[in-house]
């Protein structure tokens, strides 16, 4: 039989919001700890005025990156919330100050997504370096009259530089990958990596950087100071004729310059799986064939949700029974 853990609240089983609907496990590992758990089991966001009135009275609440938490969201749960368990590695959408102020715990899920997502970023890269939505969509639609010497002829990547901004642990793992692809790696991050240099990755000024390489991979954590790092200026100072792939999150890079940098030729292509402003996309990136689209994908495996599922819910029972949470945030 489950232990009920106690809540901060006076008597009763402690109470966890669950903001939409989880794959499986979902909330059965909550179930299992004995929380009385209040599940959304729908698969769209919340409205603002819904997920305030979902968390009235919460201890613990789990939520995705679609859910904005902010001292609105944290005010209408209450003074007895214990726990923001945010089942996403980037945590822009909470305010982790407004939570620290409350005396909430802020966790994520890292590691556990790390190779799905660095796969899903090579399968941007090798499908814009390729042309494959192009091809896909040539023979679908009937128009491939067969094989010709000059149809669609891509980048190959052997011999040239892939330069990743942010290597933490999903940009070492794509770095990792590009070895086996015989391409050099240069990065950029606050600071230089010991993981990278074991890798034989260069480290470079974001200038360098960006000049420099000749597919520029985007794998940084999203916060006031990376917004639109990539702007219309450090998109021009690419190499023509380079790619720019994005798995971390849109706001890094300045959309509407990007659409203007593909449709002018200066970037040979695009692989994007993130947006500016999800799920609403610039005007006009749609109808470039020089740019592959993903719905947001990266950690999209049974396996790796799974696992992102489990350490959410691991880090709400750690909390609630008094213990350390097994992956925390710190303000920065």
């Amino acid at each position: 039989m489950p232990v009920a853990i106690p809540s901060r609240q006076a008597g009763g089983v402690p109470i966890v919001a669950v903001t939409r609907w989880l794959p499986p496990p979902a909330v059965d590992p909550l179930v299992a700890a004995g929380l009385e758990v209040r599940y959304r089991a729908v698969d769209e966001p919340p409205s603002v005025d819904e997920l305030a009135s979902h968390v009235a009275g919460a201890d613990a609440v789990l939520a995705l990156l679609t859910e904005r938490i902010d001292e609105r969201i944290l005010d209408a749960a209450g003074p007895q919330l214990a726990v923001v368990a945010n089942m996403a590695v980037g945590y822009d959408n909470i305010d982790v100050h407004a939570c620290a102020a409350r005396g909430v715990i802020v966790t994520n899920t890292p590691d556990v997504l790390t190779e799905a997502t660095a796969d899903l970023t090579w399968a941007l890269l090798l499908a814009a370096a390729r042309r494959l939505g192009e091809g896909e969509r040539l023979v679908r639609a009937g128009g491939w009259d067969g094989w010709r010497p000059g149809q669609l002829l891509g980048m190959g990547l052997e011999g040239k530089t892939l330069g990743v901004l942010g290597m933490g642990k999903i940009g070492s793992a794509v770095a990792r990958r590009a070895l086996g692809f015989g391409m050099h790696v240069t990065y950029h991050n606050r600071t230089e990596s010991p993981r990278a240099a074991a890798l034989g990755a260069r480290y470079a000024s974001f200038e360098e950087l960006v000049a420099g390489c000749d597919v520029l991979v985007v794998t940084a954590p999203l916060s006031e100071a990376t917004r639109h790092l990539l702007d219309a200026g450090a998109l021009k100072r690419m190499k023509p004729g380079s790619i720019l792939v994005n798995t971390s999150r849109g706001p890094l890079v300045d959309e509407a310059a990007l659409v203007e940098a593909l449709r002018s030729g200066h970037l040979r292509a695009a692989g994007l799986d993130v947006y500016e402003r999800e799920p609403a996309l610039a005007e006009g990136l749609a109808e470039l064939d020089n740019v592959v689209l993903a719905p947001h994908l990266g950690s999209a495996t049974d396996e790796a949700r799974a696992a992102m599922v489990e350490l959410a819910c691991g880090n709400i029972v750690e909390v609630l029974a008094g213990r350390a949470p097994l992956t925390p945030v710190a303000p920065a």
